[in-house]
């Protein structure tokens, strides 16, 4: 095995794929499945798709090698890693709030998100064994009592987080990895298989043209904005996740090269989970932009009426609920790290400890609708976005040039160049505009509703 990375003794990873299908799997997650193909059905079809890429590229992609980077030169969790790099740089260690803001903002994520694949577990069990059959897909109301009430929502969010401190008290080596290298091919092959389905039995045309077909007249401000929020939260950065998985890389590693695998790979679930979903969806005449309630709402009875729909329907909750144990591994291990590192806690103790509290969250959010919708609007309008705004200014201003290339001393200088002036200029007035979004989307000081009425060419 590799020696340790500077400055750390965190273990390391036991091989490239290992980390690729860790990384990928954080990054793969429920947003992708759903978020990103009504996302697409809202702003436009390909004109949205269009703009996501770009916004992959210049955006996410260079805060996702500064996280990466800046993980893997300490080898100390988030918090340690940031304060640390900040004092050998001869910057104050006050810097290390980027490491706590960015760890917050990901914890903070997992007590919805625990409820929500709680209910993808359930979803997925009730369609292997038949019990949406009968339900009127135009009636989405027919399908919500089969998972009913607070008690229902609670055993299942428990049992997924039972499952997710499980794995993560079992280390890097024996939980993480063993899973990931299990269930991401696992993952991707089902997708591949459930798109092949979808393109021969449902509306491939429609659904090719709607995705694909140049419709660049139909780009507009708030196109832009959507899409490029889509691909910041997509990719994960903003919550600690790639700076600590950043912090098990040996330094043999190419960090751009892996960040481009990592965005691209995500990029790609994003866009074959739209070729998976449309076409059922056009074939029976849904709205493509119906969001969550198309998900747990009128696809389990589309499913159901499918030939072996009960086959189609739990694999596809089952995929789903394989990219949310993906990804609430990974945020779950960051606040561990924490916790590890900073208040000396062992391992297993600390994955205990932040789990149940995070339990403890979810059911208040559970019991208090009203609490998840802070949540949310603190994790991922407020924490996320201030969190990669931190991290860029942090790593393209605050640590030394020389620092930066050294992590990246396997990219071509293009590469760096071309990281440097995107971490420099262009993601943090990106980044900055989404969290002046979320917050006006909150507090509607008028911005949002600026934008939306401007088009391209006025």
């Amino acid at each position: 095995m590799a020696a340790p990375s500077a400055g750390g003794s965190t273990p390391q990873w036991s091989s490239r794929f290992a980390f690729l299908m860790a990384a990928i799997g954080s990054s793969v997650g429920l947003g992708n499945l759903w978020r990103f193909p009504f996302q697409t059905g809202q702003y436009g079809g390909s004109a949205f798709v269009f703009v996501y890429l770009l916004c992959v590229i210049f955006v996410a992609y260079p805060i996702l090698i500064g996280e990466l980077s800046v993980g893997r030169h300490k080898g100390l969790s988030a918090v340690g890693s940031t304060h640390r790099l900040a004092v050998d740089s001869g910057k104050s260690g006050g810097w290390g709030i980027v490491g706590v803001v960015q760890v917050i903002a990901g914890f903070l994520i997992l007590p919805t998100y625990g409820v929500i694949a709680g209910q993808v577990m359930a979803y997925s069990l009730m369609a292997f064994l038949g019990e949406f059959a009968g339900r009127a897909a135009s009636d989405a109301a027919s399908v919500a009592p089969l998972y009913d009430g607070a008690t229902h929502a609670l055993l299942w969010q428990s049992l997924f987080i039972a499952i997710t401190i499980w794995i993560v008290a079992l280390g890097v080596h024996k939980g993480i990895e063993r899973v990931s290298v299990i269930l991401m091919p696992l993952f991707f092959l089902m997708l591949a298989a459930l798109c092949v389905y979808a393109l021969i039995t449902g509306d491939a045309g429609k659904t090719l043209n709607y995705l694909f077909a140049p419709r660049f007249d139909e780009i507009t401000p708030s196109v832009v904005l959507a899409a490029m929020g889509q691909a910041f939260f997509s990719i994960g950065v903003g919550g600690a996740i790639m700076m600590t998985y950043g912090s098990f890389l040996s330094r043999d590693e190419n960090i751009a090269d892996n960040a481009g695998v990592i965005a691209g790979a995500d990029t790609l679930v994003a866009v074959v989970a739209g070729l998976m979903l449309f076409p059922i969806v056009f074939s029976v005449g849904l709205d493509p932009a119906a969001g969550s309630s198309l998900i747990f709402g009128a696809l389990p009875a589309v499913f159901a009426g499918m030939p072996a729909g009960s086959i189609i329907g739990g694999a596809f909750f089952f995929l789903a609920f394989i990219a949310a144990l993906t990804s609430s591994i990974s945020i779950l291990l960051v606040a561990a790290a924490v916790g590890e590192e900073q208040l000396k806690l062992g391992r297993s103790t600390s994955a205990i400890v932040f789990g149940v509290l995070s339990w403890a969250l979810g059911a208040i959010a559970i019991f208090l609708p009203d609490t998840a919708t802070w949540f949310d609007f603190i994790s991922g309008s407020v924490a996320l976005p201030l969190g990669a705004l931190l991290l860029a200014i942090f790593a393209g201003w605050i640590v030394p040039r020389a620092t930066m290339r050294g992590e990246l001393n396997n990219a071509s200088e293009g590469i760096f160049r071309f990281w440097r002036m995107m971490i420099r200029y262009v993601a943090p007035i990106a980044v900055f505009l989404i969290l002046l979004l979320g917050l006006d989307a909150k507090f509607n000081f008028g911005l949002n509703a600026y934008i939306a009425s401007l088009t391209v060419g006025n």
